[in-house]
């Protein structure tokens, strides 16, 4: 039984719903040494059953926006919460936002990590379309900037006519993917661009080791950002080379030049197709890359992050 309402999807008066957990919350956790909230949603129940003890909030991403994207007094409740916390963020880019809102916290970024063996164990799928393939995985969002790939693809078939793009994910965003949808029927893309919206692991994997590049141009759209990219690491695992955008957490997943491409979001128009041209046109720069990434996926593993963030538990205990 869970003493916390879910994170997703989120219930109306989140905040209000998870303190009335308190009491049962500061009883199952009054032997701990120290406290680690590892959704930034949880943070202000955490810091209430601190007391002076270590707390830790792991921040993934755009939740750490909180303080200011609230009403008052919820913004300045999460922003104490953070304040007394150690914000232990996925990736200098998440890092950076922190400490734009909030000046003094304290941030120690630990990167995510990938399980690579995962993405390289054979599969019964074997996708029946036409090469080349280009794979975006993560959903049909704005935030993943679906449509803006959709618009690159009419680009790109243009130059090689059998290309194939595929969006793998949740389609929930119904009114952005009736945009979706619309545009690809626009551009006459419907032999071209696949929704197949999610599937499972067999055909997940199956479909990054078909694929010839990965492609994902995140948008800050809002207040909500690309935290890390966790799929852009999955590409690498599987030998892809990878696309992603600058100023956001893609920049602590790519290396551009090295393991992928990194674009500007405020030139996706320009640079995403020129980017997939690049990368099909040079086979042996994809496989460079792809191999780099591979290597770049298998030092990037969990028993790594936990490693850093037990190094952190035992610094803060001390």
């Amino acid at each position: 039984h869970s003493l916390l309402p879910p994170v997703d999807p989120m219930p109306p008066n989140f905040l209000l719903r998870s303190l009335r957990a308190l009491p049962a919350v500061r009883h199952a956790l009054r032997d701990c040494d120290l406290i680690h909230a590892t959704v930034e949603l949880y943070a202000p129940l955490a810091q209430l059953v601190t007391g002076d003890r270590p707390l830790i909030v792991t921040g993934h991403g755009s939740y750490v926006n909180l303080p200011r994207i609230r009403r008052w007094p919820v913004n300045m409740i999460y922003r104490r919460a953070f304040e007394r916390a150690i914000m232990l963020c996925v990736s200098e880019y998440t890092a950076s936002v922190v400490q734009e809102i909030l000046p003094t916290a304290k941030t120690v970024v630990v990167h995510n990590a990938v399980d690579a063996a995962r993405f390289q164990q054979k599969t019964m799928f074997v996708p029946e379309i036409p090469r080349p393939i280009v794979l975006a995985t993560g959903g049909v969002k704005a935030r993943k900037g679906t449509l803006e790939l959709v618009q690159a693809m009419a680009q790109v078939r243009q130059q090689i006519p059998t290309v194939q793009c595929v969006v793998i994910g949740s389609k929930r965003e119904t009114e952005y993917l009736q945009q979706v949808e619309a545009e690809i029927a626009g551009l006459g893309l419907e032999d071209c661009v696949h929704l197949p919206g999610f599937v499972d692991d067999d055909r997940f994997i199956g479909w990054y080791q078909a694929a010839d590049v990965f492609a994902l141009p995140s948008i800050n759209a809002g207040w909500k950002f690309e935290g890390f990219g966790l799929v852009y690491l999955e590409a690498s695992a599987a030998g892809l080379p990878v696309i992603g955008t600058r100023d956001c957490g893609a920049e602590a997943a790519i290396e551009h030049g090295k393991t992928g491409l990194l674009i500007s979001q405020k030139k996706i128009a320009e640079e995403l197709p020129a980017a997939i041209l690049e990368l099909l046109h040079n086979p042996q720069k994809s496989q460079a890359m792809g191999t780099a990434g591979r290597e770049k996926a298998l030092s990037q593993t969990w028993d790594h992050a936990a490693e850093q963030v037990i190094a952190l538990y035992e610094n803060s205990l001390r």
